[in-house]
């Protein structure tokens, strides 16, 4: 098995259409040519009516990187784990590396956004439910609209 193929992928036989290979990955057309731009997939063969044809790499290559995004990565995460996937013999200690500084900036985030789901429900408890006058949400959010 190939490093990069993912969980659930199939590998095909026949030369895939920009089409087909975003349809098999559920990825944009868009953006599987950014990700070519970039370099996360490599340039793609042209047939003779110069569209481009798409190997078995691409599409594990872009299964790896579509997972790898859903779970939230950033693109230069990305580019350094298929890097670190391409090199099966090396220690998978980098990989951890990643991964747990990934994850710790999500639970920083999960604190960030329970703070502020507890300051809008302050809000909405103090609101007195007359008039938008007297809206303390209103207030909170753009004090000098309510002082004059």
């Amino acid at each position: 098995m190939h490093p990069l193929v993912g969980r659930g992928s199939s590998a095909v036989s026949e030369k895939l259409t920009i089409g087909k290979l975003a349809s098999a990955t559920g990825t944009k057309v868009e953006t599987i040519r950014y990700y070519e731009q970039i370099g996360l997939l490599p340039t793609p063969a042209r047939s003779a009516g110069n569209y481009r044809t798409y190997e078995d790499e691409h599409l594990r290559r872009l299964s790896f990187i579509r997972r790898a995004r859903d779970l939230g990565f950033s693109i230069d995460q990305v580019r350094e784990l298929m890097g670190l996937a391409d090199r099966r013999e090396q220690s998978c200690m980098a990989v951890d590396v990643i991964a747990n500084r990934h994850r710790d900036a999500i639970t920083r985030k999960i604190a960030d956004l329970t703070a502020l789901a507890g300051e809008l429900d302050t809000l909405i408890e103090s609101c007195s439910r007359n008039t938008v006058a007297d809206c303390r949400i209103i207030e909170a959010l753009a004090p000098s609209l309510h002082s004059g």
